[in-house]
């Protein structure tokens, strides 16, 4: 077993030496999408890297360890097989590609970097919520168990509708209003950052619990300020114009909420 410094620092070095491959990969590829899928997994390989060297009990970290493992591999395998495999580079890194100009390759060496760091930031909570006190699972690891099943449940959900939507060639140009995307601009991404209260519920009672708070306050200020939202509905403004400027008028932007009245009547989705 290894102390908890060791743990930071070998997950570290893991993730830069992953990241740095997968630079690499993107390279030869000029498409910088894998970032996103070296993310999601290397935030459930991390989880198990410490589950199976964490000092702490056996069934918490296993516990831990099924339900980040599961979330991490559905997301990474959902990104890889719908965002990047055959797929044209996501236009935020064709952006940034197109910006950076011939200091590209630096810049995105640096950007892989720090999503690997973001990675070992995003896997604290999992090692945290591995040491709380309680030494069998009890009613608020059930709790959160149900809350982790609901947000992978709502996100599977809102993926499979979105993609659905997308296979229709006849839905080209027009925004998705099926399913829980009639209640939420952003369902998926609700459902995601529902995902990390999961790790606050298990382990806030833990020795540095505040740490596990870390997780779902990052994700909000990455998904409203940062590469989710922002990016998300420029692209959909500029591809879609009035019919996405309507939906954004009259649904809400991220918390699953009954839609307001269109403006402009006539859209369907």
């Amino acid at each position: 077993m290894l102390d908890f410094v060791t743990q930071i620092i070998v997950a570290w070095v893991f993730m830069a030496l992953a990241m740095s491959i997968l630079w690499t990969v993107q390279w030869i590829r000029r498409d910088a999408g894998i970032v996103d899928v070296g993310w999601a997994a290397g935030v459930g390989l991390l989880a198990l890297f410490f589950a199976a060297t964490a000092q702490a009990p056996m069934s918490r970290r296993i516990f831990v360890a099924v339900l980040a493992g599961l979330w991490s591999f559905r997301l990474a395998g959902y990104i890889l097989v719908n965002r990047v495999l055959g797929k044209p580079e996501d236009g935020r890194y064709g952006a940034l590609r197109q910006n950076w100009g011939r200091k590209a390759p630096l810049f995105f060496f640096l950007f892989f970097q720090a999503q690997g760091l973001l990675a070992l930031l995003f896997a604290l909570p999992m090692l945290i919520a591995m040491h709380a006190p309680r030494e069998s699972l009890g009613v608020l690891d059930w709790t959160a168990a149900a809350l982790w099943l609901v947000a992978i449940v709502g996100e599977t959900l809102a993926d499979w509708q979105l993609a659905n939507f997308r296979a229709d060639p006849s839905n080209r140009g027009r925004t998705c209003r099926a399913g829980l995307w009639r209640f939420s601009r952003h369902p998926n991404y609700f459902f995601e950052w529902l995902h990390w209260w999961t790790y606050v519920l298990i382990g806030i009672a833990a020795p540095h619990g505040w740490v596990t708070l870390l997780a779902p306050a990052l994700m909000l200020y990455f998904l409203f300020k940062v590469t989710g939202i922002p990016a998300t509905e420029a692209q959909a403004v500029a591809s879609r114009g009035d019919d996405y400027r309507d939906y954004q008028r009259t649904t809400s932007p991220f918390v699953p909420w009954p839609p307001r009245a269109s403006g402009s009547p006539g859209h369907t989705g």
